[in-house]
């Protein structure tokens, strides 16, 4: 769930572990709970629930077990999630942003500045980095046995802001108010996503050379991967495909 979508990083996403899938299933449970407590459980009058629904089935969670965490959120689950956005800058100035729901900010503070810390970035103020992204809706598109030029097409009537396509893959761009109604025709007209989330784009990149400044980010990516008050890290790290995870 780390970083911007790049055509090296889809054989990856397609090829995740049971486990981290499993994972990626609950930490997108705790977001659609709070978007139900938030603003009810009917996706047509939430957007953000419907922009969740969306994440979740490109992430292959079946509907049967996002209905059953609606339902779970609308009988009253007590569990108070607060949204914190961390920024930081990871080894050689990499541009960090960490989007968290926790029960507890002083543990996930705690945990995210020994991550920082002990893989050469920092945690920085709220604000540090952050100008340097911008919201969109990101939709990556399998393009096996599809047309290019058609889901171009299909992508830019549907309301897309912008399409690139690479071998396997396109990524469709969108604002974040068009994302779901997006992805719901892009649906309804039998793609396959790989990916589809509202994300933190960078508005310019980095390139990292340096073998221990890579090692360092990649264990950067893992740790806040694996921290369960994690939902999405988002960074400014060009040569994404050459992390050895």
């Amino acid at each position: 769930m780390s970083g911007h979508s790049k055509w090296n990083n889809i054989k990856r996403k397609k090829e995740k572990t049971d486990g981290a899938r499993a994972k990626i299933f609950t930490k997108i449970g705790r977001e659609i709970g709070v978007a139900v407590r938030e603003g009810g459980g009917d996706p047509n009058s939430n957007g953000k629930l419907a922009a969740l629904i969306a994440k979740a089935k490109a992430n292959n969670v079946p509907n049967d077990n996002i209905q059953r965490i609606i339902k779970r959120a609308e009988g009253g689950d007590k569990t108070e999630y607060e949204a914190i956005t961390y920024e930081g800058y990871g080894p050689g100035g990499i541009a960090v942003m960490v989007e968290t729901l926790t029960d507890n900010r002083n543990r996930t503070a705690a945990n995210l500045r020994h991550y920082f810390d002990k893989f050469g970035g920092n945690l920085g103020q709220m604000g540090c980095v952050g100008f340097l992204f911008n919201q969109k809706g990101v939709i990556v598109v399998d393009l096996e046995d599809k047309d290019p030029d058609q889901l171009m097409m299909d992508a830019l009537d549907a309301g897309a802001e912008d399409y690139d396509a690479g071998e396997d893959a396109a990524e469709v761009t969108t604002t974040p108010e068009a994302f779901t109604a997006v992805c719901e025709a892009l649906e309804a007209k039998g793609y396959t996503f790989i990916s589809a989330d509202v994300a933190q784009v960078p508005t310019t990149t980095t390139t990292l050379t340096d073998p221990d400044q890579m090692t360092n980010m990649a264990k950067l990516l893992d740790a806040l991967d694996d921290d369960d008050d994690v939902q999405n890290a988002w960074h400014s790290l060009e040569n994404e495909e050459d992390l050895d995870r």
